[in-house]
């Protein structure tokens, strides 16, 4: 009723309330009732509400559930979708016919007020929905949506805005993030309160909990039962390569022949619809997913969720579990599997502050400079303008309500001709000035050129992995294709595949493969820890009167930390440093995640260097940092001075690729560099060497250029994480703890033996396998209790290599292949 009364007064709406609550048809209700009163038939001006959403599979999923009750009805109301999959002849029929209904994505609406169509067509816009509001604010997405949403407020000034959501921290960003004028006043808040709360329980391993490993594997016999009992399970994990991990290891286990289907973002879009097709009807048991299938799809049937790995965050938990029991009067039944005794206190911490209803979160950042490079290109492409009434139009998106009108300038000086040092180049010359200042796009090329290049989402360089003779399975990154040799196998789509060679942009493959296959990784793929989140992880591990959340493994673990060194501090930071195998070994307790551990690594070694003790390399996780070195660090507190984050940062910038890197993604997204172009395919290796030469260019020629100006900003503020490394050498000033040991500590032994070894100077890793049985001897002295079997221990120096055991039936012999992407039971569903 809250939306009905918003609504009848024309006010814009934030609604959060619980999963299963209605949401959707609450913020669809008021325009169900107003066509039905004032039926719109075809034809221009038909078009009445917009719905937005981060999926496509979301948008797809609303519009079926949508048409269910108005054909049951027989309403005199259209329902359709726009995406990057709607057929071209139907989004051309749309055009001239629109439904009075549709459901787009960020990225399909920016296209469409690309056009010049645009005015008629949006003019009769009277409400915009925005479902999982939260998953898009302070992203790039949404950057792009709320310059959108800015120019519909130009072009349908009546349209009401509703904002939907289950997990919010911070409503008042937005609030500002919907609101017409991009302040929060603007837009009422709708909060419902009560719904089941979620039955939430952590599941260890039968045998020894791992100390070291991310993905989880140890417990793959527990997660099979749990399946095995549940009607319909979604299993989350947090990566792709752990996506096809859990997989494969559940399917070794599949006995049952229970229908078991995998679902990530470098799957076809084909197998990926056929799996949420099965999923809908009923054909499966079980999916193993990654954030492909976080948000609200409605799947009344999944009777409970199994998160693989810490979840990092207590609102991306929720929205998780919410995926089970979809119905707001019983309650979500979750399982978390932690895959380590680091993750044991994290899921701990995460269960804690569910049963406090504590949601964190960072609020949405100030909008990015190269998505709005984007937009004044596609508003040009839209109909001619005045600059400073765009500047006032991007004023009124709340990520853009700081805005200088000198980076506005410079913004539109750049999409008008490259800027000072790329304007004498023809190619960069997109925009021109009539005698009276209107912008206008110079030709048609340019016009077809942002429509094909439209977009935030910049992946690395992808190609496609394609069977011989067959269909097309997917992508993977280049980088990983590149370190392939025929006859070499990996995982991927949920089956062993077997690496033939490279045919320009598509890796070709067999079935099959001898050895041990790899396992593609993903650049960016790890989530971060949420602040909030370390925050109560620092404390349980403070407070020995909170070990009662957890096992009894984990709480002798910390009594034999506590015996040996000491316990990291809640507001402090404790510092280890120990000698093993002719080197010495720094280990940081600063639980401010993997990125920005792994730039605090980078700076800590370049003090390091200039402090003669000859630093061999680090590695970062959610939890530590730890460096080793030739020599005995001794004054470590000098190398945690907040100082760091001046010259010894700036000099690491200017030196690191990640400049060049973060520089390209920007280059990209403001139409510098092309991702497609009209007849031509780019090799990605092509795209970096053009990136590259333009970056040395404006740094030689325009240092200050509004692309490097972005770089830089994005490179401190986001993919460094320099804020958390800040707020960390801030609250550890004058409370570092520095303990000289005699060997590794209980805590360090799952640092020394995880993935992802940084090496600053040259030589060879130790085995790995064999080092992590002899750290776990050596800081256990032999104890029963610490006795953990060398494959539990080592589960994640075997995946740090790229290596997996190959899959075999449970009695030894190969499991035949059924299906590329679902297993199943003969009868089931079953193919790509």
């Amino acid at each position: 009723m809250a939306l009905l009364r918003a609504a009848e007064a024309g006010e814009s709406a934030l609604l959060v309330a619980p999963t299963g609550g209605g949401k959707t048809l609450a913020g669809f209700l008021p325009s169900l009732i107003e066509l039905t009163g004032r039926p719109r038939p075809g034809g221009p001006g038909a078009l009445h509400t917009l719905y937005v959403s981060p999926l496509k599979a979301l948008a797809v999923d609303i519009a079926r559930n949508l048409l269910a009750p108005v054909e049951e009805l027989d309403l005199p109301i259209r329902i359709e979708t726009r995406t990057g999959d709607t057929p071209q002849n139907r989004r051309a029929r749309q055009k001239e016919d629109p439904p009075n209904l549709l459901l787009t994505t960020p990225e399909s609406l920016v296209l469409l007020l690309s056009q010049p169509e645009a005015g008629p067509f949006f003019a009769g816009l009277g409400a915009v929905v925005v479902d999982e509001i939260h998953a898009l604010a302070g992203t790039k997405r949404g950057d792009q949506l709320a310059l959108g949403l800015s120019r519909l407020g130009t072009l349908a000034p009546a349209a009401r805005r509703v904002g939907l959501s289950a997990t919010v921290a911070h409503p008042e960003p937005l609030r500002a993030f919907l609101s017409p004028t991009g302040r929060p006043d603007d837009v009422r808040l709708v909060q419902v309160r009560g719904g089941a709360a979620p039955e939430l329980s952590v599941q260890l391993p039968a045998g020894r909990l791992p100390w070291g490993g991310h993905m989880g594997l140890a417990s793959a016999p527990e997660i099979y039962r749990q399946i095995r009992e549940a009607r319909v399970t979604i299993v989350f994990v947090n990566t792709r390569a752990q996506a096809e991990l859990v997989f494969q290891a559940l399917w070794r286990l599949n006995d049952d022949n229970l229908a078991i289907a995998l679902h990530h973002g470098s799957l076809t879009v084909e197998q990926r619809r056929k799996v949420e097709a099965a999923m809908a009807a009923g054909k499966l048991r079980a999916v193993v997913a990654t954030a492909s299938l976080d948000l609200g799809i409605d799947w009344g049937d999944v009777d409970q969720v199994i998160q693989v790995g810490a979840p990092k965050g207590v609102a991306r938990l929720l929205q998780r579990v919410g995926r089970a029991n979809h119905r707001m009067d019983e309650p979500s039944r979750a399982v978390l599997v932690p895959a380590n005794r680091f993750e044991v206190i994290e899921c701990a911490a995460a269960l804690e502050a569910v049963r406090h209803e504590e949601l964190d979160g960072d609020p949405p950042r100030p909008g990015g400079l190269d998505v709005l490079a984007q937009h004044v290109l596609a508003m040009a492409c839209h109909a001619p303008f005045h600059p400073d009434a765009l500047y006032a139009e991007v004023m009124r998106a709340a990520p853009y309500a700081g805005l200088t009108r000198r980076d506005f300038d410079d913004v539109l000086r750049f999409v008008e001709d490259g800027g000072y040092a790329l304007r004498v180049y023809d190619r960069f010359r997109k925009l021109f000035r009539d005698s009276e200042g209107m912008v206008h796009v110079r030709d048609q090329r340019v016009a077809r050129q942002l429509r094909m290049n439209l977009g935030t989402i910049v992946e690395s360089p992808m190609l496609k992995v394609r069977l011989r003779g067959g269909p097309v399975l997917g992508e993977v990154e280049e980088w990983f294709v590149s370190t392939l040799l025929p006859g070499d196998s990996f995982l991927f789509a949920g089956q062993t595949l077997r690496f033939e060679a490279l045919d320009a942009m598509t890796a070709i493959v067999t079935r099959g493969g001898e050895g041990d296959p790899r396992v593609p990784t993903y650049a960016g793929a790890r989530l971060p820890l949420s602040t909030w989140l370390a925050a109560r992880v620092r404390e349980i591990l403070h407070e020995p009167r909170k070990w009662r959340l957890l096992p009894a493994p984990v709480q002798e673990w910390l009594r034999l930390q506590r015996k040996r060194s000491m316990l990291p501090e809640k507001d402090g930071l404790l510092i280890e440093t120990f000698p093993r195998g002719g080197r010495w070994f720094l280990v940081a307790y600063c639980f401010e995640g993997r990125l920005a551990h792994q730039t605090l690594g980078m700076l800590v070694t370049k003090r390091m260097e200039r402090a003669g003790y000859g630093p061999l390399g680090y590695l970062a996780t959610d939890y530590v940092l730890a460096a080793w070195s030739a020599f005995e660090p001794t004054e470590v507190e000098s190398l945690f001075e907040e100082d760091i984050l001046g010259e010894d940062l700036e000099e690491w910038m200017a030196e690191s690729s990640m400049l060049r890197r973060t520089f390209r993604n920007i280059a990209t997204i403001a139409g510098l560099i092309e991702k497609n172009h009209p007849g031509h395919e780019k090799r990605p290796r092509q795209m970096t060497m053009n990136a590259d030469l333009i970056y040395d260019v404006l740094r030689k020629h325009e240092p200050d250029h509004i692309l490097l100006r972005a770089t830089r900003q994005e490179a401190a503020g986001g993919l460094t994480d320099v804020a958390r490394i800040g707020l960390l050498l801030a609250r550890a000033r004058g409370r570092i703890r520095h303990m000289r040991l005699d060997r590794v500590s209980p805590l360090a032994v799952p640092a020394l033996i995880e993935e992802g070894r940084e090496w600053v100077a040259g030589g060879a890793e130790d085995a790995l396998l064999a080092e992590a049985a002899a750290l776990v001897e050596e800081v256990t002295g032999g104890e029963e209790i610490f006795a953990e079997t060398l494959a539990a221990v080592t589960e994640g120096v075997r995946v740090r290599a790229g290596v997996v055991d190959k899959p075999r039936h449970s009695k030894g012999r190969e499991r035949p292949r059924r299906s590329r992407f679902i297993r199943s039971a003969p009868g089931s569903v079953t193919g790509a």
